[in-house]
């Protein structure tokens, strides 16, 4: 794991938590790439969850794996392990940044589904493929030169549009209560003229300026 991974994965992802319904805090999270742990600690500490628990592929030394504060913290393929959990278990279980990672993720999603509470949510973070720089890249360049991060990570083996997101989720029964772009809020940071031409762009070509989406997904209405 190299540093600029690992300094990744020591981030909070408070725009994740953010994301959780009021109705659905102060109960039990689940979060699958875990990372070293800081946001789940993040989550516990600031009243998003009471119970917090992990899953994370390697062992990260030195970080918050070993906390005494998690429920659980599992190392293991979440394809390939068996989980030790109840069915509807969790109030929310979060997926930062995981589901393009997997050989399959519309069975793990299926598989996490029976883990949630009737009125439980499922967070994610999807990568967009159809971002304008990554489709330079690829159609004008002709490139499809995998990167050590970003959305043609080497580690990425699905690659989704916005529509694809969607249907990724509902396929599996899973009804999406908002899907957000990552872009949203950032025109903010930039002088009046730049906001709006960054406005313009996210209303009219949201699916060309995104590079993620954000996903909040329960398995019926609420």
């Amino acid at each position: 794991m190299n540093t600029e991974e690992y300094i990744y994965q020591q981030l909070p992802r408070k725009e994740l938590l953010d994301l959780i319904p009021l109705s659905n805090r102060n109960g039990n999270l689940l979060e699958i790439g875990a990372g070293a742990g800081d946001t789940l600690l993040y989550a516990k500490e600031n009243s998003f969850a009471n119970n917090v628990y992990g899953v994370e592929l390697c062992e990260i030394k030195k970080s918050n794996q070993d906390s005494e504060i998690f429920s659980d913290f599992i190392i293991g393929n979440i394809e390939t392990i068996t989980l030790p959990f109840e069915n509807s278990q969790f109030d929310v279980i979060i997926c930062g940044d995981v589901l393009e990672h997997l050989v399959n993720p519309y069975k793990t999603l299926q598989l996490l589904k029976k883990y949630l509470k009737p009125n439980g949510v499922i967070i994610a973070s999807i990568p967009n493929i159809r971002e304008f720089k990554t489709m330079k890249k690829i159609f004008f360049q002709g490139d499809f030169r995998y990167e050590d991060s970003g959305i043609l990570d080497r580690t990425h083996l699905r690659f989704f549009c916005k529509k694809n997101i969607i249907d990724l989720f509902e396929n599996e029964g899973l009804n999406i209560i908002k899907i957000l772009s990552s872009n949203r809020g950032l025109a903010m940071r930039y002088t009046k003229r730049f906001r709006l031409f960054k406005l313009f762009l996210q209303i009219f070509f949201e699916e060309f300026v995104t590079v993620r989406y954000f996903v909040v997904a329960s398995p019926k209405d609420i």
